[in-house]
């Protein structure tokens, strides 16, 4: 008897220590299997129709997401417009006149609730989005795991101290990533992000100008576009290579001293992430496999789950 009620209190607890541990796990890749199975294809069909529209916006989306996830966690809050009780995050210095694509999401957004109405998260059309994105472009696809939900509010400070600078230096980038528990491994594979899309002047003018750690062929090319004042919007890709193909070729032109921004140039600038950079300009079976990782690890940050925060119906507002 004794045995058995061993046995008992053994199975008793492993019982209750799986409720625990199923109760307590955030996010699942089949969270929509049953409540909305077109959730996957009708995000995938209006990416690429997007993308095919422009290739720009597969980088817009991809961004998207990265900068909803610095700021309070993967929570859709960056989609939020101002309103009477909070000013939303659009207009942090990181985002203004410079995030894009919320047009997209908001297409997006629709066609998912005509197949599964107050079903699928905006934060999870976010994470979607950017892999489908990334996809769409020639890189190499991942699982991406989904059950957030949506904040009720948004965080313009957080929005400005978080989101890491252009400007930034190593020590800066690697302490900003540490902040969101991502790895320097982490940061230097999510960088590779910028193989696609596009920057504005205001955000590579002092590089161009007056850094000695640059290619000068490179940095001449560039002054054409983007004088000493003015033009702030006129845009370089921040590919010189390839800059609607994912691929490594962001990492290949690193090691040719010509990474548009300060901080990209940073990753490989006779410091501690130069071997990095090595690796994935040679093997980009290495980067994929390191940045879907990375991805994986930047979108469990903060997620609300369960009973936290909502299902918005249109991505811009609260329910």
């Amino acid at each position: 008897m004794a045995r058995l009620s061993s046995y008992k209190i053994s199975w008793l607890f492993l019982y209750f220590f799986t409720l625990v541990a199923v109760s307590s796990a955030q996010l699942s890749s089949s969270f929509y299997a049953k409540s909305c199975p077109k959730a996957l294809s009708t995000i995938r069909s209006a990416v690429n129709a997007a993308v095919n529209q422009e290739k720009r916006m597969a980088a817009s989306l991809l961004r998207l997401h990265f900068h909803d996830c610095f700021v309070q966690g993967c929570d859709g809050s960056v989609l939020l417009d101002d309103n009477s009780t909070f000013t939303g995050e659009k207009t942090a210095g990181p985002n203004l006149n410079s995030l894009r694509g919320f047009e997209v999401i908001d297409n997006i957004k629709s066609q998912v609730e005509s197949v599964c109405a107050k079903t699928v998260s905006c934060a999870d059309i976010l994470a979607v989005a950017a892999r489908d994105s990334v996809v769409a472009l020639g890189g190499r696809s991942w699982t991406v795991l989904l059950g957030r939900r949506d904040s009720l509010t948004a965080s313009l400070s957080t929005a400005n101290s978080d989101l890491p600078a252009p400007t930034s230096d190593l020590s800066t980038l690697i302490s900003a990533f540490s902040k969101k528990n991502l790895s320097t491994t982490d940061m230097i594979a999510l960088s590779g992000a910028h193989t696609i899309g596009l920057a504005r002047c205001t955000t590579f003018r002092t590089r161009i100008y007056n850094e000695t750690n640059i290619n000068s062929t490179f940095a001449t090319s560039l002054q054409a576009n983007c004088p000493t004042s003015g033009r702030d919007n006129n845009t370089a890709p921040l590919d010189t290579m390839t800059s609607t193909v994912f691929d490594v070729n962001y990492y290949k032109n690193l090691q040719a001293n010509k990474g548009l921004l300060h901080s990209d140039q940073q990753l490989f600038n006779n410091g501690s992430a130069d071997s990095q950079v090595n690796t994935y300009a040679s093997n980009s079976n290495k980067f994929f496999s390191d940045f879907a990782a990375a991805m994986i690890n930047m979108g469990n940050i903060s997620p609300l789950t369960g009973t936290n925060g909502e299902v918005r119906v249109n991505c811009r507002k609260t329910n």
